[in-house]
């Protein structure tokens, strides 16, 4: 049974405030601030669309699991398979990395082709070298996808290549997938995705290095932007996955459907700008507070403590506070044993105009299965109506 008791928390003084508003010409739009799991915007946000090249996220985030797990190296070297060259070789194969046929190029290499300059060829190398093929690689991304419930989104390319709409995602499963690479993968998410410019491959004739730049649009233009990633095709217009940190706050942005690359880098910035700007941070519970205590079942504690994980926040209208209100929610009574730090609750925060916050809680202390005579007390108890 879902349990809700008031949390009594000072949040000091209170002034009602509306949302600040926004309005931007792309059909789609979402904004969530990772700091405190505030949606600050929607827009047509569980709209499925094709995602372009903001489909190499995934491709991406599938090597950065396979690295971490120690099952994919950055130094091993793969071939360019000459069949894969002539697929992704030549203007109308997109964005291009400039590979050759035959040559040999590490993983990390690979991840800077795919972050930095969007290859086409890049992402189907990587692909063919992890699984063998891309189709069987496409089908680990699915599986990935499926894990982090990205339930309205579908893979059927490693690049985003359009294919007739098996291809599909929506806003919101962009930002869950930015989410998780930044925080499952935060080494990595440093090492590739704020590079502004990577070169490689040669120009024909005079043999000049190719250096290309990176196209996001934040980058240079909003303090502490360090990813994600544009695409862009006929069918899916200019989009933008995109995410920066300031202080304490880490926002995720996706913006899609605008009609030029021009429109993309002046509606991210204003975006970007208008989630630190026109909100803010407001502290609520300090890492390891005492918060509340829940029921436990069968267990050799009757209660178990709730506690911050972290130090947690709420996002507020920027100037303002907020007429806000606490509780604590979970599945209760809980049952034993529980670990210590295990989430085991929710403290949820609502306010005037406020989509709900809500913030994890977990248990401050174990508590393990109750014995025979524990369990018989505990059938006693119940009984009688003792709590």
């Amino acid at each position: 049974m879902k349990r809700f008791f008031p949390a009594i928390l000072m949040l000091g003084t209170a002034v009602q405030a509306a949302a600040p508003p926004f309005d931007t010409p792309a059909p789609v739009a979402f904004m969530k601030d990772l700091s405190s799991g505030a949606i600050l915007y929607a827009k047509d946000a569980d709209r499925r669309m094709p995602p372009a090249s903001m489909a190499k996220m995934m491709t991406v985030y599938v090597a950065f699991d396979l690295i971490q797990k120690g099952e994919l190296k950055l130094d091993r070297m793969v071939t360019v398979r000459p069949e894969t060259w002539r697929r992704w070789h030549g203007p109308e194969a997109g964005s291009t990395m400039f590979l050759s046929p035959n040559e040999q190029v590490s993983v990390e290499n690979l991840l800077n082709g795919i972050v930095t300059l969007s290859g086409n060829d890049a992402c189907v190398v990587l692909a063919e070298a992890i699984s063998g093929t891309e189709p069987a690689f496409v089908a680990l991304m699915n599986r990935r996808a499926a894990e982090l419930g990205m339930r309205n989104s579908q893979f059927g390319t490693s690049n985003g290549w359009p294919d007739a709409g098996r291809t599909f995602v929506t806003a919101k499963d962009l930002a869950t997938l930015a989410e998780a690479t930044i925080a499952r993968h935060p080494d990595l998410y440093k090492k590739f995705y704020s590079r502004t410019s990577f070169t490689w491959g040669k120009t024909l004739g005079s043999g000049a290095d190719i250096t290309q730049q990176n196209r996001d649009p934040l980058l240079g233009r909003v303090e502490g932007a360090d990813g994600l990633k544009t695409g862009h095709t006929e069918e899916a217009g200019y989009g933008f996955t995109g995410s920066a940190k300031q202080g304490n706050r880490r926002l995720v942005m996706v913006i899609a459907g605008l009609t030029s690359a021009g429109q993309r880098q002046e509606q991210s910035v204003a975006f970007m700008n208008w989630g630190f700007g026109a909100w803010s941070s407001k502290p609520l519970v300090t890492k390891g507070r005492h918060v509340q205590d829940a029921e436990v079942q069968g267990g050799d504690a009757r209660t178990v403590t709730l506690v911050a994980p972290q130090d947690l926040a709420v996002t507020v209208p920027a100037g303002l506070g907020a007429d806000l209100k606490t509780r604590v929610v979970y599945n209760g009574p809980l049952t034993a044993p529980i670990a210590a730090g295990q989430h085991v609750a929710d403290l949820v925060v609502t306010g005037p105009d406020m989509a709900p916050q809500k913030l994890p809680l977990v248990a401050g202390a174990a508590v393990g299965e109750a014995g025979f005579f524990g369990r018989m007390m505990a059938g006693f108890r119940w009984l009688l109506g003792i709590a």
